[in-house]
């Protein structure tokens, strides 16, 4: 390991909070928090407004009198289209989104004709134009760049407003009792809603002017699904960032020189990922965007000293998007640079479990348990070995690339942080797999093999631990020996150190446990335990701890206490255990075990032009 913590960065450190608090990482400005707040609320009082009938004569009258549409068919239907309108921009507008900034200077003249046309209100024109020029005045804080989507959006927009607009709906034809004709039942009502937000008459019908406005109102809230809907469907698409042949090269080129520092670092050539370099080219920055969060993991890749070049290029690109900078899992130097020079927050999200290999041993009391399930199951007639990919013939990779797909426990590969999200790649041929075979059965789809773990490099003297799958009908204690059988293999690789998994809270959970824990210690230990039904938070520290390892801190780094829900969220998407998207049927899914193209095959010249 090459490289000091840069000291011109520890002088941010000690700076006083409030110029501290004017290095944190991009966030909106006052003009934009209270200009999408301001139309979150019109937004609001505007579907009041137009929904119930009453809402005009009470006392909130007198705002509602100077909103758009307040009496008439067609002034609720302009209500509701405004209100909902509004309520779609207002986050974009919190956020400084240039978009979403022209997108209200186009409707706030639109309603400003609307109320002196339909309504004669000088007070509604001239609150349009109060904030039309407000929106004007700060035009220079709303230049947030588009965020990474894809079609799919335009499927979600259609599910979510359709659903909303059905819900909605049901209100506004329920909203009239006294003019209603007779006793229309619950399907009826939800057929008049289904034909009138298509544009025809239903079922359901009203004494005087009040079918009008019912009917507009549906009207209204079908327009503008459609619209929204065929504006997501056509409008340019943004994909996510991958990352490119010549971004893999020089990662590659930078883990080479680099690599040894931090365990995660191979990680960074996941291929859904994007990547920031410093000017010099020297160190590099990982990322994925997820929900508006832009969540890099582990350390910065490449020399310490570059580190603050390629950090301030990852700030730069949040600030453009108006992106919520976040770091997973980085290490207690990674943090302390990240601190320093953004002025962030960081806090020990837990531990990662590292196995020095010339200190492993079977032997003694404390290995008791795994030295005698390795015993047990290697007397059941299973076998290990142990070989770098590229030591692998085609036939059985692609064996093992099949296993590894079929025996995930779930739909959607999980990791981000600590996964590749390949094995086999012609690429990685310096990774490790550990596999394990019972010969004395008869052969299954995948011969005899019964389980597969897969390492990653760290630097030339290390590897990390990326997956481990099993076959569901084998033996229990497939992880432990393979585990096991990779620390013993590891001396003729070369290999002096293994990381595993990691254990998130790992100290709350080992210090709760112990005598003499307070009752604010022991809670938070019950509440992980009780998280751990579904998380696998407790399961994943007990596994580990059974190896005896050294425990390497990790940090979370991020901008403030209230992102850290949001991060929360982010991180288990990014990790795969929440999944807000909506996927294909699992039937309509093209079945294929082919590992993901490779860009290129990395050679030798690659990274030394790297």
């Amino acid at each position: 390991m090459s490289g000091a913590v840069p000291q011109r960065s520890s002088r941010v450190g000690q700076l006083p909070s409030r110029v501290r608090h004017l290095l944190r990482g991009p966030r909106p400005e006052a003009a934009p928090l209270l200009v999408g707040r301001a139309c979150a609320l019109v937004g609001l009082l505007d579907i009041a407004a137009g929904v119930f009938p009453r809402f005009r004569h009470s006392r909130m009258h007198a705002i509602a009198e100077v909103l758009p549409g307040s009496t008439g068919p067609f002034a609720a239907a302009l209500s509701l289209s405004a209100g909902v309108l509004l309520l779609l921009l207002a986050h974009g507008l919190k956020r400084g989104k240039r978009r979403a900034w022209r997108a209200a200077v186009v409707l706030l003249p639109a309603g400003a004709v609307a109320q002196f046309t339909y309504r004669h209100s000088v007070v509604g024109v001239l609150i349009s134009l109060v904030l039309l020029a407000t929106l004007l005045h700060h035009r220079d804080q709303f230049t947030a760049l588009p965020d990474p989507r894809s079609r799919w959006r335009a499927l979600a927009n259609f599910v979510l407003m359709g659903a909303g607009s059905l819900a909605l709906g049901l209100i506004i034809v329920s909203a009239h009792p006294n003019t209603l004709v007779g006793d229309p039942s619950l399907v009826d009502r939800i057929a008049h809603v289904l034909y009138g937000l298509f544009g025809f008459e239903g079922p359901v019908d009203y004494h005087g002017n009040t079918s009008w406005t019912v009917a507009f109102s549906l009207g209204a809230l079908g327009w503008i699904t459609a619209v929204t809907t065929i504006y997501l469907a056509f409008r340019p698409e943004h994909p996510a960032a991958r990352l490119t042949e010549d971004d893999e090269a020089r990662l590659r080129g930078l883990l080479a020189k680099h690599g040894g520092r931090d365990s995660l670092g191979h990680f960074a050539l996941r291929r859904d990922k994007a990547v920031v370099f410093s000017p010099s080219g020297k160190a590099a920055v990982t990322y994925r965007v997820v929900s508006g969060v832009m969540l890099a993991s582990g350390d910065p890749i490449g020399d310490v000293e570059a580190w603050p070049g390629a950090i301030e290029r990852f700030m730069d690109e949040a600030k453009a998007h108006s992106w919520t900078p976040a770091v997973m899992g980085c290490s207690e130097t990674g943090a302390e640079v990240w601190t320093r020079e953004t002025g962030l927050d960081a806090l020990e999200l837990g531990d990662e479990a590292v196995v020095d290999v010339p200190d492993f041993s079977l032997a003694g009391r404390a290995m008791r348990n795994v030295r005698q399930m390795v015993k047990r199951i290697e007397r059941a007639g299973y076998e290990t070995r142990v070989r770098r990919v590229r030591d692998l013939g085609e036939t059985e990779l692609d064996r093992i690339r099949r296993a590894a797909d079929d025996w995930r426990g779930t739909d959607t590969e999980r990791g981000f942080s600590m996964a590749l999200g390949r094995v086999g790649d012609p690429a990685d041929g310096d990774c490790l797999v550990a596999t394990a075979h019972k010969t004395d059965e008869e052969p299954g789809e995948y011969g005899d093999l019964k389980a597969i773990l897969h390492f990653v490099p760290w630097g030339t003297d290390g590897v990390s631990l990326d997956l481990m799958r099993r076959d569901r009908s084998a033996d229990p204690g497939m992880n432990e020996l393979l585990i096991v059988a990779a620390l013993q293999a590891a001396p003729k690789f070369g290999i002096a150190r293994v990381s595993l998994n990691f254990a998130m809270f790992r100290s709350a959970l080992a210090r709760g446990e112990k005598i003499g824990a307070g009752p604010v210690l022991r809670a938070w230990r019950g509440l992980l335990v009780f998280l751990s039904r579904w998380f696998q938070i407790e399961s994943l520290y007990k596994f580990n701890a059974k190896f005896r390892p050294r425990w390497e801190p990790r940090f979370v780094v991020y901008r403030a206490s209230a992102d850290l829900p949001r991060l929360g969220i982010a991180a288990m998407q990014a990790e795969g255990f929440v999944n807000l998207a909506l996927p294909l049927p699992r039937f309509l899914r093209r079945r294929t075990h082919a590992p993901r193209p490779c860009p290129h095959r990395v050679t030798e010249r690659d990274v030394q032009a790297a």
